[in-house]
């Protein structure tokens, strides 16, 4: 009788475990830092939002709030943002997806030196080990998939390119000079993306120059899960949704 309870009991917290690691509990913790000895009046304070995890287990806690570091993810210290640096403004984040054992969380920065900027990553984030998911873990055809992302991104270019030259402001413009130079620099790949209920979506930054920054596209390509099921690795996160 003390054995088969001891088996109930291990089962019940071997299901809970199972459960809880489907999802995590995240919330939001707000740190307002200031320089000792601010560059400026605006350069007084800088705010970081940071996503402060629970899952299955302190470790895998832990490790997923490494993964989406922003100081990992944008390669800054807030050590060096308190004396020599001086660019950020502000770090947040938002969660699109937090089921069936994935994290896709966006985070983005602000600050300013020249002029203002800011930068958004997107994190797809394996629950049960805490380490980010690349294409190669949930794609089959990767070079297939690209095919169509590129696709994807053609059509949008092309779009883009008329719509520019309709407008009179945009005439000392070259467009297509514009798209060149980002095809050079600016390489599409499968390796940003985000997940949510209804697909997946890439993403691409065209790094258009500050001064014309405005006319850039959005380049996000989304896909639905039946558009994406042919390129679904069997067994992967991704084949638990798009079914």
């Amino acid at each position: 009788m003390k054995t088969k309870l001891l088996f109930f009991l291990f089962v019940i917290a071997a299901f809970g475990m199972t459960v809880s690691a489907q999802s995590v509990t995240i919330t939001a913790k707000k740190v307002t830092y200031k320089r000792p000895k601010p560059i400026s009046e605006y350069k007084k304070t800088f705010t970081i939002n940071y996503p402060k995890i629970k899952a299955a287990t302190p470790a895998i806690s832990k490790k997923i709030e490494s993964t989406i570091s922003y100081e990992k993810v944008f390669d800054f210290t807030v050590k060096e943002e308190l004396t020599e640096l001086q660019w950020l403004e502000s770090a947040d984040y938002e969660v699109g997806y937090n089921a069936n054992g994935m994290l896709s969380i966006s985070l983005f920065i602000e600050g300013s030196g020249a002029y203002p900027s800011g930068s958004t990553k997107y994190i797809v984030v394996d629950l049960k080990t805490g380490l980010r998911l690349k294409p190669a873990d949930l794609f089959s055809n990767t070079a297939g998939l690209l095919a169509k992302v590129k696709a994807a991104q053609e059509k949008e270019i092309a779009d883009t390119i008329v719509e520019l030259k309709k407008d009179p402001e945009n005439k000392d413009i070259e467009p297509e000079l514009l798209f060149k130079d980002s095809a050079e620099y600016q390489k599409v790949s499968l390796n940003e993306f985000s997940v949510d209920e209804n697909g997946i979506t890439f993403r691409h930054d065209y790094g258009f120059p500050h001064v014309v920054q405005a006319l850039q596209p959005n380049g996000e390509f989304f896909f639905t899960w039946a558009q994406l099921k042919p390129y679904i690795k069997a067994g992967s996160l991704l084949s638990r949704v798009a079914r």
